[in-house]
């Protein structure tokens, strides 16, 4: 079933597009329909691929030797105009795979040292983020991270707080903060999870 009729792109942006859907309704009706995307060409869109790539990584990393803290990252976003709890993430670049991208990216977001977890395909394979407003879709990698946090490497265009929140802090954080739901869930779990390791969910597949 093709239920997109006919796209055109809107912007030529580097790393955000918008498309024009002629999208058919469920009535048979056609109506146009705005999808934001991270790919610049239109037939590697996933309404036209239907390849599930990972668009970026989104990483879970548990802290320190009694791994009793997990990395967080207070990032300024301007959508909501204001600071907003995250996980380290970031795009997933041609050369490289999501673990790549995920040591990449904490190191330069955090300056901390990140040794993934190698995990059942289930866990870290790429879901969509925001479905009904664009085909973006992230993998999560998990591990351990050591060292001692640094912005040195940040982006001029990033203003990112390095936070190693225990589960008090992630207590208050979720009840306090501006937080993304993909990063609250896994607070959630975090702050629910008292086993010696906090990763050892992954090893029940």
């Amino acid at each position: 079933m093709n239920r997109v009729k006919n796209i055109t792109k809107q912007t030529n942006n580097r790393f955000l597009n918008l498309y024009e859907f002629q999208a058919e309704r469920r009535n048979g009706k056609v109506a146009p329909y705005f999808v934001a995307s991270r790919v610049s060409n239109m037939n590697d869109l996933k309404a036209v691929s239907h390849n599930q790539h990972s668009d970026g990584v989104i990483i879970y990393a548990v802290y320190g030797e009694q791994k009793d803290k997990i990395v967080l990252i207070r990032q300024f976003r301007y959508p909501i105009n204001d600071y907003i709890y995250e996980f380290p993430a970031g795009l997933v670049e041609d050369d490289e795979d999501m673990f790549e991208a995920g040591i990449r990216e904490i190191y330069e977001e955090t300056g901390l040292f990140f040794t993934p977890k190698k995990v059942d395909s289930t866990y870290s394979k790429p879901f969509f983020t925001t479905v009904g407003m664009t085909d973006e879709s992230c993998g999560t990698v998990y591990g351990y991270c050591s060292g001692t946090p640094s912005n040195t490497h940040q982006e001029d265009s990033e203003d990112i707080q390095i936070i190693l929140a225990d589960r008090e802090e992630c207590k208050r954080i979720l009840k306090e903060e501006n937080v993304a739901i993909m990063c609250a869930y896994m607070l959630m779990h975090f702050i629910h999870n008292t086993n010696d390791d906090p990763l050892s969910f992954l090893d029940e597949i």
